[in-house]
């Protein structure tokens, strides 16, 4: 049993991203122990993986987030050290390994759950036996591939789900305590996943693979045990280990990530309920009806072939580092990965580039700053200002309006609270170097590095100059595809002879009322190369299919049509507001005096028209500029980062790049400040008298 201190908690909540049998396994497991101690109720929340480990370093340090969390254990260094996780003790019955890879400082960190790691899942159907080599799994892979059909399928831009073969060919991520991409047997590796690509789809997704096994349509793929609860019922499957490599004779080792119950914050009850679920009792309601791969040793795998498969899997499997540089390396091999299967690079070439941009990635931080200077001039700051304020509000006689600050403070309060703190706080951090633990100040050294481009070349995609011309590009392209069609539309439906006005205005009013992340995700689907309703429309015209997101023109008119559909309607309910205020009788008389119906709309309409568009089109593109949804969910950025915006740079910076908040904090500031002299501009145009 664990030893734990005592603390009254009736409540335990637990965050975890699990899927289908494992979901239902840890909700029944819940349920049975919440009826078993009537004084404790423990309430799962599914939080998506992609989102987890963000919500977990914002939350928990703040004494928010849950009692427990699920999650695997290659942060427990970084969560250790920065008290995000709190130390546990075990009684025997967990698997040596796993408790070994939670252990930091001497110290147990988390208690482990199971074990996971991909494996090669195979329609038996197709494949009876399981392929022993690269060579065979090849060669089976070639003669089921056509008409339609697979042979091998996985995410091959996926770093994660290339580590088999990486650590097969004799590589890896590190060199000892180093990290080394840039080596021949890497590069030989991804030599081998662009072979292998060639017998699965293009632009292979999760969701993808799922639907392509499911449907009988992929052979084999790999994937880990998180799969079974996407598998369709009745399907003909079996599990194998993945396959020796032929050309070195080592197994293909994919990493083993520990899924392990982290205690966040103290509780007795948050203790207990950890020690049951982690214990027999709990971890036979996770393998009988999840079907988890238990990390202990009292509990008998019983005859399941699965469990098998995935056991012998772990034998030859690596255990995921828990060097805090781990978790920089995602992003660059993920881009060097996606070039690679893109076909815009070589394997050595890739290895090479996901080295550069993993150097510039952990580039050392600024050197701190002496924050005297700083903390004196804001301070003459604040008084010249309070002096300012006060000497123009003796000016304007502000004395005699005392009466109506009772009716104003309310607001005032609110805008204080919910805007300008927030604000100022994110501004603050933009002068700091921080992981959000612990905090360095450094000035303006976030601002000087990026507008001097000291991270990526000024010609490089991800640098702020070139961002920032995308940016300025993207917004006004969608300004004027927003304006034209909106404005079109809505004279057309102001005509008379339009039948069903109503009807039409509703059905194009919905492109707007639906949230924008699920038309972005749709859309994205349309765009994908091989099953894509774009591709389909445009093959039976007799083109080619198009690879959207290869390269900049393609994916920025792909995004581009996404957030047309999105923004037209707002321009369009606008423009058939002012129509209704312009009377008929001025373009009557323009007509009969002569005038074109083009004369008749850029003199008489389209002034009348301004007061309203300005002030509508200001708005759009403050919305467009920072216009986040679409860039992330459609494009995320391909290729390369070229069609980033700098509100999604700024996001990387923050969550996928080494988690530099302050260095997001600047980049958010400087758009900030783009936006405010916009502001300035714009609206002294749109206050101008229209004649």
């Amino acid at each position: 049993m664990l030893l734990f201190a005592s603390a009254w908690a009736a409540e335990v909540t637990l965050w975890h991203a699990w899927r289908g049998e494992e979901r239902a396994a840890l909700e029944a497991a819940a349920g049975q122990y919440s009826a078993a101690h009537p004084g404790t109720t423990v309430l799962p929340v599914f939080v998506p993986h992609e989102g987890l480990a963000s919500k977990i370093d914002a939350a928990v340090p703040r004494g928010n987030g849950p009692d427990l969390f699920v999650f695997a254990h290659e942060r427990v260094g970084d969560w250790a050290a920065g008290g995000v996780v709190l130390p546990v003790q075990a009684e025997p019955g967990f698997l040596p390994v796993a408790l070994d890879a939670l252990t930091v400082s001497d110290k147990l960190y988390g208690l482990p759950l199971a074990a996971k790691s991909v494996a090669l899942f195979r329609n038996t159907t197709m494949v009876p036996e399981a392929p022993t080599t690269t060579d065979e799994l090849l060669r089976v892979a070639a003669g089921l591939t056509g008409d339609g059909r697979y042979g091998l399928a996985w995410e091959t831009a996926s770093a994660y789900q290339d580590a088999p073969w990486m650590h097969g060919f004799g590589g890896g991520v590190f060199a000892g305590d180093r990290v080394l991409l840039d080596r021949p047997e890497n590069a030989a590796a991804l030599a081998f996943v662009v072979e292998a690509a060639r017998f699965g789809p293009a632009d292979p997704t999760g969701a993808l693979v799922t639907q392509l096994f499911n449907d009988g349509r992929a052979a084999m793929v790999v994937n880990g045990p998180w799969f079974l609860g996407e598998l369709a019922e009745g399907l003909p499957y079996a599990v194998s280990p993945l396959p020796v490599v032929s050309a070195t004779g080592r197994p293909a080792a994919p990493y083993v990530s520990v899924e392990t119950l982290f205690l966040a914050r103290e509780g007795a009850e948050a203790r207990e309920f950890a020690a049951w679920l982690a214990g027999p009792e709990g971890g036979r309601v996770r393998q009988e009806a999840g079907r988890q791969l238990v990390a202990r040793t009292d509990l008998p795998r019983g005859d399941d072939p699965v469990a098998a498969a995935f056991a012998a899997q772990l034998e030859v499997g690596v255990p995921m580092p828990t060097h805090p540089d781990m978790a920089k390396t995602w992003e660059p091999l993920a881009r060097a990965l996606r070039r690679l299967v893109r076909g815009t690079t070589s394997p050595e070439g890739a290895v090479a580039e996901a080295q550069t941009d993993f150097t510039i990635v952990t580039r050392p931080a600024p050197p701190p700053a002496n924050p005297t200077p700083w903390l004196v001039g804001l301070g003459l700051a604040l008084v010249a200002a309070l002096g300012l304020g006060g000497r123009s509000a003796a000016r304007a006689g502000l004395s005699r309006w005392v009466w109506v600050l009772p009716w104003i403070v309310p607001a005032f309060a609110a805008m204080t609270l919910l805007v300008m703190v927030p604000f100022v706080v994110g501004a603050t951090v933009a002068f700091f170097e921080t992981d959000g633990r612990s905090w360095s100040f450094v000035g303006v050294a976030h601002f000087v590095d990026i507008l001097l481009a000291r991270d990526f070349p000024l010609s490089s995609p991800l640098s702020f100059w070139s961002t920032l011309v995308v940016t300025v590009g993207w917004t006004v392209a969608n300004l004027v595809m927003h304006v034209s069609l909106g404005v079109a539309l809505a004279m057309l439906l102001r005509e008379p002879w339009v039948r069903m006005r109503g009807v039409f205005r509703a059905a194009l009013i919905l492109p707007w009322a639906v949230p924008s992340y699920i038309t972005a995700l749709i859309w994205k689907g349309m765009f994908h190369r091989q099953f894509g309703a774009i591709n389909a429309i445009l093959g039976a015209f007799g083109v080619e299919p198009v690879s959207w997101f290869g390269s900049f023109a393609t994916a920025f008119a792909a995004n581009l049509t996404t957030n047309t559909w999105l923004g037209f309607p707002f321009m369009m309910v606008v423009t058939l507001g002012a129509l209704a205020a312009i009377p008929r009788e001025l373009e009557e008389a323009a007509e009969v005096d002569g005038a074109s119906w083009w004369d008749r709309f850029v003199h008489v309409t389209l002034p009348l028209l301004k007061p309203a568009l300005l002030p509508a089109t200001i708005l759009g593109s403050v919305w467009t500029f920072n216009q986040f949804n679409v860039i992330y969910l459609v494009s995320a950025g391909e290729p390369d980062g070229s069609t980033d915006i700098l509100v999604s740079q700024a996001y990387r910076w923050a969550f996928t790049r080494g988690h530099r908040y302050g260095y997001a904090a600047a980049y958010a500031l400087l758009i900030f400040g783009i936006l405010v002299l916009y502001g300035r501009v714009a609206n002294r145009r749109a206050g101008q008298k229209v004649v």
